[in-house]
């Protein structure tokens, strides 16, 4: 890899298309790069880390506002690990309780499936009476 990369050849190396680059420079989570006289952003291989980085954190379902954080951690701040892993044990509690409300949800769904079991005009659905049930 050269010393500077295009947008689109930074996006590229990335799996990412330039949109999405440019969107993280205006959410802070990429600084504005320098500029050819043509006007043209110049990335090298700290840019490509950084996009990678972010991906990957989103990947692991961190928000922009918790990627914003560490990245903010892994340049400035002097603390030790411990902060950055307290804040994976929040993200880790979080998914927890998100699994078990999507498998609560796939038991609510499994059990109106399983009431349908015999074909029926819709008007006898018993998924669509449960849906309009007020209970």
């Amino acid at each position: 890899m050269g010393a500077t990369l295009t947008i689109g050849k930074l996006a590229s190396a990335a799996g990412v298309n330039p949109q999405t680059i440019r969107y993280y420079e205006r959410e802070g989570l990429f600084p504005a790069p320098p500029r050819t006289a043509a006007g043209y952003r110049q990335f090298g291989p700290d840019e490509l880390r950084r996009l990678r980085f972010i991906r990957r954190a989103q990947g692991l379902g961190f928000s922009l506002d918790e990627i914003r954080d560490f990245l903010a951690l892994r340049v400035h701040d002097p603390r030790s690990c411990a902060s950055v892993e307290r804040r994976v044990e929040i993200k880790i509690q979080a998914t927890e309780r998100k699994i078990q409300e999507l498998n609560a949800l796939l038991k609510a769904l499994n059990g109106l499936r399983a009431a349908c079991s015999a074909r029926r005009r819709t008007a006898d659905c018993p998924i669509l009476e449960a849906l309009a049930d007020d209970a």
